[in-house]
């Protein structure tokens, strides 16, 4: 069970459907079902009730709120109700060298070469109270500078700075000669439009799409599948 954050755009789901056709055809033999902790269904506990024994996979870039409360929140009520329920959890997609390679996989689909000497690129995530993940964000950064970017700078769209627009005018002011965004975001909906506008306003020459179902996405995926299934798997006693 692939469990997304989800969202009131319908283009969330949409892509949340076309990354789990992607893993399916990886893995055609394992059942795939998608679950959402908000916005619409079906929600976790309903997917789980009709099972016996499962993977939960967070789809989420970065471990925050959302992996370390809501979804173990939810897991933890499913137990109490179906105790002969047996679950791995696997961990979330981030960070992971395959999620570097789907964002320069977005970068070059919008025409950027990924380590382009002469552009500058601000790796944008949603941002979170949680200062771990943020930190996440600004190492994954800076380790971008060393594949050639004139520079690789970290932005959040919420929750804390820099904003992706300030991020933007910072290394223009620099002297950069062109500034990418890099969008680290599973699927389009409201942070990825205003992430877009506040960019473009700000000068941004390119501004990648959400990672969607881009081939190392769907094979990261399988890969936090197959760990998981390495791990012993859990109940609550009868």
């Amino acid at each position: 069970m692939a469990v997304a954050h989800g969202s009131r755009d319908p283009r969330a789901a949409a892509t949340v459907a076309a990354l789990l056709d992607a893993v399916r055809a990886r893995r055609p033999g394992v059942p795939v079902h998608a679950a959402f902790l908000d916005h619409g269904p079906p929600a976790p506990d309903q997917v789980l009730a009709g099972l016996t024994d499962a993977v939960v996979l967070p789809l989420l870039l970065t471990a925050a709120y959302h992996s370390k409360t809501d979804l173990p929140g939810v897991l933890n009520r499913v137990r109490a109700r179906h105790p002969r329920l047996h679950m791995r959890t696997a961990g979330t997609l981030g960070p992971h060298p395959l999620l570097m390679k789907a964002l320069e996989r977005r970068l070059s689909d919008a025409g950027v070469e990924p380590g382009d000497p002469d552009t500058a690129v601000v790796l944008v995530s949603a941002g979170s109270s949680d200062a771990s993940a943020n930190a996440t964000i600004a190492r994954l950064a800076r380790e971008w500078r060393s594949r050639g970017w004139w520079d690789a700078v970290p932005a959040y769209a919420s929750a804390t700075g820099p904003k992706p627009g300030e991020a933007v005018s910072a290394l223009l002011e620099a002297g950069a000669p062109r500034v990418a965004v890099a969008s680290y975001f599973l699927a389009p909906g409201y942070f990825t439009d205003k992430v877009r506008k506040e960019t473009q306003a700000a000068g941004a020459s390119t501004v990648s799409p959400a990672l969607g179902a881009a081939p190392e996405v769907a094979d990261l995926i399988v890969h936090r599948y197959e760990e998981a299934c390495e791990t012993p798997r859990t109940a609550t006693a009868v």
